[in-house]
């Protein structure tokens, strides 16, 4: 009996359909052809470059079994990969790859001029719906010593996609620090001023549920095609990605691929690629390719700029007090700002009150459940710090410049006016000082007071910020 090339196949699919479940074989096998055998050399069509990429990355050791059992300890298996150029005058060709020589192979065709195996039907990028908000600009992101590396790298990005070294753009921060505004800022310069790229933005959880979706109904060609496609990928919430091997092995591919045809990526997430867990290292690898930056909770002044201009916006002066009095309170995060104002403005409008800074004291008593009688010992190192522009950790250790020991020195000061600790627990928050040294602080904060009346004058602006919060 003639063995024929579907002979052999379909033996190997009864090999295969022993190793794997169900719906791997109905996605990953089910739609391989196969075009002929010659000796012990089976030659298979696979459907696209990200199909043949999968199976050579997990199922080379099904498939091996299968061509063994079926053809011998000498049998070799061979793929024909369907590439479409997206040109009408070039209809879909197939591309040979050896399995056993699959990177060279794909150097050889990516050189080609007539077309690329990594080029699919171009979309509209006037029909794509990018998913930005319009309402996201580098003009309304406010900019301070806590996001500027990356606002410069967001900037720097949007003249140039995918030509300067950002790329990928890696930014991350807590929440509500500003990272989703800035990327979609990147993305809607971009898309304004470059009208002919293609800009999308998809957080982790959208970009799953597609590919899963794309998964159960046999079309993760489809879905790699359409991603292949854009010149702007924006991945909200990368972390997220932790653990979903599937989805990361998707996201892989695509990355290698948009990267290497020199597409921007831009991803955010809430900690640096050394801290993510639950990723494959290949992966976190070429997160770090490009520039990470962070984007850190803003300091007073910064506060101070988004609280006037989002009150300006809304037609509204706040007294300086009142702004002030907000930047100091309100020492979560940027969205719990917002909703600060936004219930301040709906009181004030309500009971038909100009704002002031009663109003603003009871509006936050309903809101912000960690605003306290008290002043902590860590809030006066933080607005301290923040007053004389010197890091918190320079504060609280033993450095004994003079720009430390002054604003340290203020700060234990403040520390018995407005705590209840002792001087031997106000000297433990600051590098461990016995209580001689709190003493002698505070001795020589009481000095300059009364022979330098700037300094004097400083002390008393500190305590007027300090006593906003009681």
């Amino acid at each position: 009996m003639e063995v024929t090339y579907g002979t052999v196949w379909n033996d190997c699919l009864e090999v295969i359909r022993e190793q794997v479940e169900a719906e791997n074989f109905n996605t990953w096998f089910k739609p391989i052809v196969p075009l002929r055998v010659d000796g012990d050399v089976l030659t298979i069509q696979v459907p696209s470059q990200f199909f043949y990429e999968w199976l050579e990355e997990n199922y080379v050791p099904v498939l091996r079994k299968a061509i063994h059992t079926v053809l011998g300890p000498t049998g070799r298996l061979e793929y024909s990969v369907i590439v479409d150029s997206g040109n009408q005058t070039h209809p879909p060709v197939a591309v040979n790859y050896p399995n056993t020589l699959r990177r060279s192979a794909v150097n050889d065709v990516s050189s080609s001029d007539d077309y690329s195996p990594f080029t699919y039907k171009a979309v509209n990028p006037q029909k794509i719906n990018s998913r930005l908000n319009p309402n996201y600009t580098f003009d309304n992101f406010v900019e301070g010593d806590c996001n500027r590396l990356a606002r410069s790298a967001g900037v720097a990005v949007a003249k140039k996609p995918g030509v300067t070294s950002f790329n990928p753009l890696m930014l991350y921060g807590g929440v509500g620090v500003g990272k989703t505004h800035l990327v979609q800022a990147i993305g809607n310069e971009i898309k304004n001023n470059l009208p002919d790229k293609v800009v999308l933005y998809v957080d982790q959880n959208d970009f799953t549920n597609q590919f899963l979706d794309a998964l159960q109904n046999n079309k993760l060609q489809e879905f790699q095609n359409f991603y292949l496609q854009v010149d702007l990928l924006i991945l909200d919430d990368v972390q997220f990605l932790a653990g979903r091997e599937k989805t990361q092995e998707m996201f892989f591919h695509i990355f290698n691929q948009l990267h290497q045809n020199g597409k921007q990526i831009i991803m955010t997430s809430d900690c640096p690629p050394r801290d993510m867990k639950g990723f494959q290292e290949r992966l976190l690898s070429r997160f770090k390719w490009g520039l990470t930056a962070d984007l850190q909770e803003p300091d007073f002044e910064t506060k101070l700029v988004i609280i006037n201009r989002k009150m300006k916006a809304d037609g509204i002066e706040i007294p300086t007090e009142v702004a002030e009095y907000l930047a100091y309170s309100v020492d979560t995060n940027l969205r719990d700002m917002e909703g600060v104002l936004n219930s301040l403005i709906f009181h004030a409008t309500l009971l038909k009150k100009e704002i002031d800074l009663e109003l603003a004291k009871e509006v936050m008593k309903n809101i912000i459940k960690e605003i306290q009688t008290d002043v902590s010992v860590d809030f006066i190192q933080k607005t301290v710090s923040e007053y004389f522009k010197v890091e918190l950790e320079a504060l609280k250790g033993k450095l004994k410049k003079r720009e430390f020991v002054i604003p340290r020195q203020v700060a234990m000061y403040f520390c018995k006016r407005y705590t209840q600790l002792t001087l031997a627990l106000i000297g433990e928050n600051f590098g461990g000082r016995d209580h001689s040294t709190v003493i002698h602080a505070l001795e020589s904060v009481e000095d300059m007071m009364k022979t330098d009346m700037n300094f004097r004058a400083t002390v008393e602006e500190l305590g007027k910020k300090l006593k906003m919060r009681m």
